[in-house]
């Protein structure tokens, strides 16, 4: 099974062979338990250089190479390399809908539910909906917009994830709903919180837990509450961390997590 969340753009990097990591691997082994590999992260450059090399090698046999299929299928290789023994794959692609950039990675994974079929693979799709403070209202129209790119790419989200700053009316939800051709307990509110272990807490009161498992027709186990286990903790602890670079940068996982335990 594979979820895909739409979301952030796919940095390319001038130095392909050089491993470049992003913050949310951190965020990913901390709630699934499961540690990251060097192969769990993808560049665009890294991409294209492998495309370059299997043709100087002339592994497609002296063909043109384009972006279909050639990179795509590249895309698609990475996101099943290593994955025999797994049940499930989360995979996070990104951008702006529309963007050049992440252009081939949509396209692959496109590809990618027609060729597992559709009850195995569910797409994501991360949104915001801004909170505009003059007026004091938010906006749905540039999620509006967002989804209605998706389906010109061959894509429909299953799912809709929409963060704000303030929690959404129900109307809005229906609203949301209706024009992204979306069930409305598909509609999930991402509303920021202080503390990230408070997400998932969040998200399961939305009811995204419940979505997921439907759609992959599987038993509902118990939910761990990972914040009932934190606020029980009152034994004063220090935490020293040394390093000779801004902590802020390299270190932004480590903050992340000791915040979850100074928020509480």
């Amino acid at each position: 099974f594979v979820f895909f969340m739409i979301r952030r753009p796919p940095r390319s990097t001038l130095f392909p062979y050089t491993t470049h990591y992003r913050s949310e691997l951190g965020h990913y082994e901390r709630f699934t338990g499961v540690p990251c590999r060097k192969d769990d992260n993808l560049t665009s450059g890294k991409i294209f250089s492998n495309v370059l090399i299997k043709e100087r090698k002339g592994e497609y046999l002296g063909s043109t190479v384009q972006i279909i299929p050639h990179v795509t299928n590249e895309i698609k290789e990475f996101i099943l390399k290593n994955t025999k023994s797994d049940d499930f794959v989360i995979c996070e692609i990104g951008g702006t809908v529309g963007d050049i950039e992440g252009l081939p990675f949509l396209e692959a994974i496109r590809q990618l539910r027609n060729e597992l079929g559709k009850q195995k693979v569910l797409f994501i799709h991360l949104t915001l909906v801004p909170f505009l403070v003059n007026p004091g209202e938010l906006k749905t129209k540039p999620t509006q917009h967002s989804v209605k790119e998706l389906p010109g790419l061959g894509i429909q989200p299953d799912i809709l994830l929409c963060r704000s700053q303030k929690p959404i009316p129900i109307d809005s939800k229906k609203k949301i709903s209706l024009f992204c051709n979306i069930k409305e307990s598909s509609v999930i509110l991402a509303i920021d919180v202080n503390n990230i272990y408070e997400v998932p807490r969040n998200l399961h009161k939305q009811g995204l837990d419940n979505e997921v498992i439907s759609f992959f027709k599987l038993k509902s186990d118990d939910f761990f509450d990972i914040g009932r286990k934190i606020a029980s903790i009152n034994l004063p602890t220090l935490f020293v961390m040394e390093g000779g670079y801004a902590i802020k940068e390299i270190g932004v996982n480590t903050v992340n997590t000791l915040k979850g335990f100074e928020n509480e």
